[in-house]
């Protein structure tokens, strides 16, 4: 009774989250016009996800995508459940394919366009490039779009394998806006 309670207010949360991204990006576009909307807020949420992935991997030595990777499914809530995923190694590198997110369930629920859901998962997924990077090691990531099942898929690498398809805070910095590091 009381689990069933607690996991009904953490989906409630959850969807209160997404609501907030949904508000804030139509207040920003308004404001600001979409692109500039759009690059505020991707800062933002990178900038908390920066904070949080400060506290999150403190102890954990810098650049180990398989520790960050573990690190952060401990946490993730409900013991998964509100996260279902799936962990692939392939040497140093890491993926997680997250099969459910609430964020979306939440934008799917209220009508949202598939367009306008595609947005709102890649600013959703500047929190992620944060929260990983801050672990020091390269990130990539596809978020959903139309025509694709499921979520997000999360790729970390160590910096020093130079690999392109997980760029290391410094190549996002060097380069020009590429859209690599991003979720398309």
């Amino acid at each position: 009774m009381i689990e069933a309670r607690l996991r009904r207010e953490l989906e409630e949360a959850f969807a209160n989250r997404a609501h907030l991204y949904r508000l804030l990006l139509d207040e920003l576009e308004a404001a600001l016009g979409a692109g500039a909307a759009e690059r505020l807020l991707q800062r933002v949420l990178e900038r908390r996800g920066r904070e949080v992935g400060a506290l999150l991997f403190a102890d954990l030595a810098p650049g180990e995508p398989l520790a960050a990777a573990e690190r952060f499914l401990a946490v993730s809530p409900d013991e998964g459940r509100l996260y279902p995923h799936t962990l692939e190694r392939a040497g140093t590198s890491v993926t997680v394919q997250v099969h459910r997110c609430p964020l979306q369930d939440t934008w799917r629920a209220s009508g949202l366009q598939a367009e306008r859901i595609a947005t709102l998962c890649r600013l959703a997924g500047a929190f992620d490039r944060g929260l990983f990077e801050t672990a020091g090691i390269a990130f990539a990531a596809e978020t959903w779009r139309p025509g694709r099942a499921g979520c997000c898929r999360i790729r970390l690498s160590r910096p020093e394998q130079g690999d392109p398809a997980c760029p290391t805070p410094a190549d996002r910095r060097s380069s020009p806006a590429t859209g690599r590091g991003s979720r398309p």
